[in-house]
């Protein structure tokens, strides 16, 4: 039984993590709503994580942040704050997760943290320049990071393609307009939560245990093929 420390477990992608880890491991989730969800292998935390004082937990094997952003605007509509506010949110709160949990982490079993990009940081896409920018951040966070710590800590990120939580609700708001998403992805088809937390499960697993400072695209093919 690992010990899993998620940040912003409560929702979408994070949800279905925490989820799929709580039967088999010991769950720490910090965010600011309670998961909805009660068993005996789950503790949580009511943090802000950008604003409060990070809890202390004696074990953990893995740190998991999920806290993002869709902020889609037109450049000259994204103000300074649109800015770094999605900075602060995909950045930011990593960054101080990280080193809040770092030298905890460093004691823990095959030690991991995985955190989340997006598609839009490979793929030029109009009105993403915030979220985009964030998002590069993390990239670049996960490929410094894996050097810094290559015999101590593991970190990844998962780049998923538009997925079906309630933060991409407005994108994905009816039948034509998922539709038309479908249609957007070589491999006809969009991402559900759970597909995100099967990866998530395997790169924290000792399976993944050579894979280190890597971006992870789940893409339906949206980056990668052009048909």
């Amino acid at each position: 039984m690992k010990n899993i420390l998620i940040i912003g477990g409560s929702k979408g992608i994070g949800n279905a993590i925490l989820l799929e880890q709580l039967e088999s491991n010991k769950v720490y989730n910090i965010s600011r709503t309670v998961p909805g969800v009660t068993h005996p292998n789950l503790i949580h935390f009511p943090i802000n994580v950008l604003q409060d004082t990070l809890p202390s937990i004696e074990e953990i094997d893995t740190l998991i942040y999920c806290p993002g952003s869709i902020n889609l605007k037109p450049i000259g509509s994204l103000s300074l704050d649109d800015f770094r506010n999605d900075f602060e949110i995909n950045v930011i709160g990593a960054v101080k997760a990280i080193q809040h949990y770092l030298p905890v982490l460093k004691k823990g079993t095959n030690p991991s943290i995985l955190l989340f990009s997006t598609v839009a940081a490979k793929l030029g896409m109009p009105f993403h320049a915030s979220i985009a920018a964030a998002k590069a951040g993390v990239e670049g966070l996960v490929k410094s990071l894996g050097a810094e710590m290559a015999s101590v800590v593991r970190i990844n990120a998962i780049a998923p393609t538009i997925t079906e939580t309630s933060l991409s609700a407005g994108i994905l708001r009816n039948d034509r307009m998922k539709e038309n998403m479908i249609e957007r992805h070589p491999m006809k088809g969009y991402l559900k939560p759970n597909e995100v937390a099967n990866m998530a499960d395997f790169l924290i697993s000792d399976k993944a245990k050579s894979i280190s400072g890597q971006i992870f695209e789940m893409d339906y093919g949206i980056v990668t093929f052009k048909i």
